[in-house]
């Protein structure tokens, strides 16, 4: 699972001494935030890169909206402190100002290299770009039933959606915020806000269901909104324990607790204590990056939440300075957690791309190789993106930075030719800026309204719609020839029932070629667990075949319960073929095993290894890499057909509970 967007680093906040006492001199950043930032975005580059690695790594989403509701919450109560008020036109300008000087280059060059290079990654590319574009990709991807967790469509933009999460909390927050102001007791402010932290965890694990796509709770505002909030009460918190009458500083408001002055026993020992808090809090979010399961109960009842709260402390210790922010803020991270927003912007669409075009392949050599072909063009981008682009605008604003390059421009006029570069090199920009918004805009109109997995999958629908009605048709011509006491039609598939899902629907055409007069109940997203109940009712209803087919194995984990229960419903006069599964998913394995080991203590059962015909034939798959296309289909049908001659004459099986009774209860 990815998946997050880090802040932009705020105007420098003043830190203060671990005394308490505001520094002199210039302001300083608070400590450990660049750090924390770094290792964030580390574990969603590994997460994302290197899948195996960190299962657990999209904690680095919830670890930045911590952050960020801790910055925002704290520069917009200093802001009002200083002023008496707070403008929230001028922030949302400045939010703009600093994300969209990044994420405008990203969507042309992504979209246009999508273009050049077409296929499915172009499908649904306009209201993906719409969504970038406007913050609202969360909404915008569930309005059009996308899977956060899906591998199958190749989507450029996915790591948008927190982005756009980040960017809905700054536009209502700030307003709400200035109501929580007007509230003179700060610690009724902070219940408030923490009461609204709690709420949106809470309505996560309501709205989760086990076993279910979370791709809802993981993407909505209102239910993964609760990191951000914990963030801005933490901010909050550490402003209702400053001393009373202290001057208020930047950092202060921001939440620096070295501000603080403890004035009790316990706040002593906190102060004292810190470091070490700090530390197990570190450690507590390097577990969970290794442990946590990116679509488990235990993430989403709770373990978001945790996370988000260990961040917090480790904030609360960081901000202090010292030797712990001092550890946070080690060259590496630091580093990484400045450039945090430009390699978390580009990672995700390099990745996409890379894996469209780079001649590797999908064992564990080739996902390295494109792990680290992506990181190394990630960190690139990121860089330039940072040091000609974040670095002079956050310095001087975006209508200042353009007038300082006009300046340039026109200053070279009469010069000598090297100092006329910059205009050369302004035309340049031009000239690749016009080709990029021209492939942008192709990459919309000309994209293609299917997937090639789509396309297959339709055809297969089509296959069984004409098949159903030429059954009809048949049926009459058979019950006229039996009125007139002629031997019905047979043909090689009417004794087949199959059941399966979306391959199978996509293997269609070539399957009833191939078994004339087969019967096929095929769906998409379709798993093991419906068999029973499909194959129960075409018994109830007489219309179950002597010989059933069974591919099932593509969206989800079986067991042998699921297996058992089939053998139950088709009874013990009735053969059984399985077939495997061929999909780059952390399934697969186990289910092909599964399947492998019940077919070989059954005689009756056999196995059609679509595994390992396809694998060497992949070219013939959809862009998917997982429903073939016809000639796929036609090795899917000759896969069922080697099976069903290995199940004619084949020995009665005498390992231990095989071919009896015990076969056809659950385990």
């Amino acid at each position: 699972m990815t998946r997050f967007s880090p802040p932009q680093p705020s105007s420098p906040a003043t830190a203060v001494s671990a005394g308490g006492t505001p520094p002199a001199g210039p302001a300083r950043r608070l400590s450990g935030l660049d750090g924390l930032r770094g290792l964030a975005v580390t574990l969603v580059l590994v997460f994302h890169l290197f899948p195996p690695v960190l299962g657990g790594g999209f904690i680095g989403v919830d670890i930045f909206f911590v952050i960020s509701g801790f910055l925002i919450t704290g520069l917009i109560v200093a802001e009002h402190d200083r002023t008496g008020r707070f403008s929230p036109g001028r922030f949302w300008r400045h939010r703009a100002r600093r994300l969209l000087p990044a994420l405008v280059p990203l969507i042309l060059v992504c979209c246009t290299a999508a273009w050049l290079i077409g296929g499915d990654v172009l499908v649904g590319l306009g209201w993906k770009m719409l969504g970038a574009a406007t913050f609202s990709y969360n909404w915008v991807s569930l309005g059009s039933d996308t899977s956060y967790f899906g591998a199958g469509t190749p989507e450029l933009f996915r790591n948008l959606w927190s982005l756009a999460v980040e960017e809905q909390f700054y536009l209502v927050w700030p307003l709400l915020l200035l109501l929580l102001l007007l509230v003179r007791r700060p610690r009724l402010r902070l219940v408030l806000v923490a009461v609204l932290a709690a709420s949106s965890a809470v309505w996560m694990g309501l709205a989760f269901v086990p076993g279910a796509d979370p791709t809802r709770v993981y993407y909505g505002s209102d239910t993964h909104s609760f990191g951000l909030l914990i963030g801005a009460a933490l901010a909050l918190l550490l402003r209702a324990t400053t001393v009373p009458g202290a001057p208020v500083t930047p950092a202060a408001s921001a939440g620096a607790v070295t501000a603080l002055s403890p004035t009790t026993p316990v706040q002593r020992a906190l102060a004292v204590s810190r470091p070490s808090w700090g530390i197990v809090a570190v450690v507590g979010l390097l577990a969970a990056a290794i442990w946590l399961p990116n679509a488990g109960t235990l993430t989403y009842r709770g373990g978001l939440a945790v996370v988000s709260l260990l961040a917090a402390v480790v904030i609360w210790a960081g901000v202090a300075g010292g030797r712990f922010g001092r550890m946070l803020d080690v060259t590496p991270l630091r580093y990484l957690g400045e450039r945090s927003y430009g390699l978390y912007l580009w990672h995700w669409p390099l990745l996409v791309l890379v894996q469209l075009v780079a001649p590797f392949g999908r064992d564990a050599a080739g996902l390295i190789a494109t792990g680290l072909l992506t990181l190394g063009l990630t960190v690139a981008i990121a860089a330039a993106s940072y040091r000609w682009l974040e670095l002079p605008i956050r310095r001087t604003g975006l209508r200042a930075s353009i007038r300082l390059l006009r300046a340039r421009v026109l200053g070279t006029a009469g010069l000598s030719r090297s100092r006329r570069r910059p205009i050369a090199l302004l035309a340049i920009a031009g000239v690749v800026t016009l080709a990029l918004v021209a492939g942008t805009a192709a990459s919309v109109v000309l994209a293609p309204t299917l997937t090639t997995a789509q396309a297959e999958v339709l055809r297969g629908q089509l296959a069984l719609a004409r098949a159903e009605k030429a059954a009809a048709a048949q049926a009459a011509k058979d019950a006229a020839a039996q009125a007139a006491g002629e031997a019905a039609r047979v043909t090689r598939g009417s004794t087949i029932t199959a059941v399966g899902d979306s391959v199978m629907l996509a293997s269609a055409p070539e399957l009833q070629d191939e078994f004339p007069g087969i019967a096929i109940d095929a769906a998409v997203s379709r798993g093991m667990r419906a068999a029973p109940d499909i194959l129960a009712a075409q018994r109830q209803a007489g219309t179950l075949r002597d010989i059933v087919v069974v591919g099932l194995g593509t969206n989800g984990q079986i067991s042998e319960a699921d297996l058992a229960a089939i053998m139950r419903v088709i009874g013990p006069g009735r053969e059984l073929v399985v077939v495997n599964a061929f999909a780059d998913r952390d399934w697969t394995d186990g289910v092909n095993a599964e399947l492998a080991d019940f077919a070989a203590h059954r005689s009756r059962v056999a196995l059609a290894d679509w595994h390992d015909a396809i694998a060497p034939h992949v070219d013939v798959l959809a862009d998917d890499g997982i429903h073939p296309g016809p000639t796929g289909g036609a090795i899917y049908a000759d896969t069922v057909a080697t099976a069903l001659d290995g199940l004619a004459g084949a020995p009665l099986n005498r390992a231990p509970g095989a071919d009896t009774m015990q076969a056809f209860r659950a385990p």
